[in-house]
């Protein structure tokens, strides 16, 4: 063979090695390049479920007071509320509670009082003592989110903890989702009063309940009780009491609820605007006389000023 033949031969075996390692190089190149491409996109998605879930640092919020309320549980008659305090950009201090349907004391002091009753019927410890320790939790973790629930609402991250607490982390996340509101003009609490007298033509002795967080009106509860110890309320819900038998579209108690609901909207009783005989034209489908339960609500929140 010339050495012309051979340079020729020797030139492809080297060309032919070359390709042959480009292939190799490229095939290594791209077995090293996808787990980068991996890590981009894993990390990519890390930083949107970031983005996109609750700042579990509270350095973010305003300080001030946050205060939201939840739905009105219709079996149990509690409507959860919770109240926090934010300050130097983190929650200090956080409240869980509940208003009555029947206003009155709020759900943690009817417990601290013992009338909630939960150790009365077979349980270790006291709603108060529980909701005490998910607040505290809430408070050490600065995030609603850090209390995982269940389907039912139960939670396991909180020692000691077996009632519901998705009322809690629900109202509490909405509550820092609104932002700070500012305090009503009351102080909080239950407040109460009533007639001097039974009404000598109807014979009920009206009654107003008041219950105040955060300041503001959170439930009314206007009523009465007769001589024979019947509240007038439950007695209109029973049917006793006889207005729709007596031509009238609604029950008294029905009545008695929208104008309840109205004095929460304007937190006032002297905004509610009565005529002489004691009814208003201020509030849709109430005909009954409400000037008197106003007054007492009146009476009562003397002593929330």
């Amino acid at each position: 063979m010339g050495k012309r033949n051979w340079s020729v031969m020797v030139c492809s075996v080297l060309l032919i090695g070359a390709l042959s390692a480009c292939g190799s190089n490229n095939e290594q190149a791209e077995t090293q390049t996808e787990p980068a491409k991996t890590e981009t996109a894993a990390a990519a998605n890390d930083k949107a479920a970031a983005e996109a879930a609750p700042a579990k640092n509270a350095s973010e919020l305003k300080d001030g007071m946050y205060f939201a309320q939840g739905d009105m549980d219709t079996k149990s008659g509690w409507q959860p509320y919770v109240i926090l305090q934010v300050e130097g950009g983190k929650i200090t201090d956080a409240t869980w509670s509940a208003s009555s349907i029947n206003s009155g004391p709020d759900k943690k002091t009817s417990s601290e009082k013992g009338k909630y009753g939960m150790k009365a019927g077979g349980g270790s410890t006291e709603w108060h003592e529980q909701a005490e320790k998910v607040e505290q939790y809430l408070i050490d973790n600065q995030d609603p989110a850090a209390i995982t629930t269940n389907t039912e609402g139960y939670t396991d991250v909180v020692s000691g903890v077996s009632v519901h607490v998705n009322d809690f982390t629900e109202v509490a996340a909405a509550a820092l989702a609104a932002g700070p509101v500012e305090a009503g003009p009351y102080e909080d609490g239950a407040y109460r009063a009533e007639a001097a007298d039974f009404d000598p033509e109807s014979g009920w002795k009206e009654t107003a309940d008041v219950t105040v967080a955060a300041g503001r009106i959170v439930a009314v509860n206007f009523s009465g009780i007769n001589k024979a110890g019947e509240d007038k309320k439950t007695n209109s819900r029973e049917g006793k009491y006889g207005m729709k038998a007596g031509g009238a579209q609604a029950e008294w108690h029905e009545e008695a609820e929208k104008t309840e609901q109205y004095l929460i909207e304007k937190q006032d009783p002297a905004a509610v605007e009565t005529k002489e005989d004691g009814t208003t034209d201020a509030i849709s489908g109430v005909t009954i006389h409400v000037a008197s339960y106003l007054k007492l609500a009146e009476q009562a929140l003397a002593d929330a000023k």
